[in-house]
């Protein structure tokens, strides 16, 4: 789809003003768009509160990403979430449902929550959120996900492998090398991924998408969680690792802290460590398709100049053999 004729276009401030006005909630006419690539996502000010809010914030979700069933799923367990007072947020229901329509858009409206990025520097913050992504896996081991897909090898790298082959989106003088490098990691993927199967790892429902940009932190109240988007089926370390950065020593240490804060309140099963860099490499394969098949969306290029490059292609081919190395190195340990 070219960029002039991409679905977003239509959905103009009116367009946002209009939708939250069909639900009952009327704009002052201030409204912000929030960063967001997947969606679109605006603050809104309100004439009169909606449940205390005087802020809200609308997200228009991608058309054909997830089906209502998805959609409705993921809010579902936020409302879970919420009603084990685990921290996050929940879309609110005007009119008595929290999926609403307009315009050809499905969309959902939340409670504006301040906060900030963590400081994933201090390992008291780390160990508070390895307490309350305990409790998240708390709500999220009670039952599974019915609608919304698991976070699998096929799914998250052989599709978009094979996507990016067939739609030629890998330059040609980098094309060969990149598939090679490619399937020699998703083929220690798969064998970790079977070894974590052997060693009894389980999947539970998750946040999916826990880095620090979805966590917000206010010091009195600590973290709370946005942005469920990505909620996914998965194991437990998938919500742990995007938190750890740097050196290995520094994600060690950063390691210790969250599962320190996870086991005041969960066990931590030792034998997910393994997956890590597995699940690392997956969203590196998962990422540069995402990149090509949001091409058509005009936001994209203009965020991304970079992307598609040769250059761009040959650093995937670097970072995948850095990936290779990392998998086949000694795991992280608690």
């Amino acid at each position: 789809m070219s960029a002039a004729s991409h679905p977003y276009d239509t959905l103009t401030p009116d367009a946002v003003l209009d939708a939250l006005a069909a639900v009952g909630l009327y704009g002052d006419g201030r409204l912000m768009a929030l960063s967001s690539y997947e969606n679109r996502v605006y603050q809104v000010h309100l004439d009169d509160p909606f449940e205390g809010c005087p802020i809200v914030v609308a997200k228009f979700y991608r058309p054909q990403r997830w089906t209502e069933e998805q959609i409705l799923e993921e809010h579902a367990f936020a409302a879970e979430l919420l009603q084990a007072e685990v921290p996050a947020v929940a879309p609110l229901a005007p009119q008595g449902a929290t999926l609403h329509h307009f315009g050809g858009f499905a969309f959902s409206v939340s409670p504006r929550r301040g906060g900030r990025p963590p400081e994933l520097d201090d390992m008291n913050v780390l160990e508070w959120i390895g307490r309350f992504l305990a409790r998240l896996h708390i709500v999220g081991a009670a039952a599974p996900f019915r609608s919304r897909p698991a976070l699998d090898i096929q799914s998250f790298a052989i599709e978009p492998r094979d996507w990016l082959m067939a739609h030629d989106a890998v330059p040609l003088e980098v094309q060969t090398e990149w598939r090679k490098e490619c399937d020699a990691a998703i083929a220690m993927i798969e064998a970790a991924f079977a070894q974590a199967k052997d060693a009894g790892v389980h999947h539970i429902r998750l946040h999916g998408d826990c880095h620090p940009g979805n966590i917000l932190w206010t010091p009195d109240a600590g973290p709370h969680f946005v942005d469920l988007d990505d909620a996914r089926s998965g194991p437990a370390v998938q919500d742990l690792w995007m938190l750890l950065s740097g050196e290995r020593a520094a994600r060690q240490r950063q390691l210790c802290a969250l599962v320190d804060g996870y086991e005041q309140m969960r066990e931590f099963d030792r034998a997910e460590l393994a997956l890590i860099e597995p699940l690392r490499t997956l969203r590196l394969i998962h990422y540069s398709a995402w990149l090509a098949r949001r091409w058509g969306d005009p936001t994209f290029p203009i965020n991304f100049p970079w992307f598609g490059t040769p250059d761009y292609w040959r650093g995937q081919v670097l970072m995948l053999q850095e990936q290779q190395e990392a998998m086949e190195e000694a795991v992280l340990v608690v």
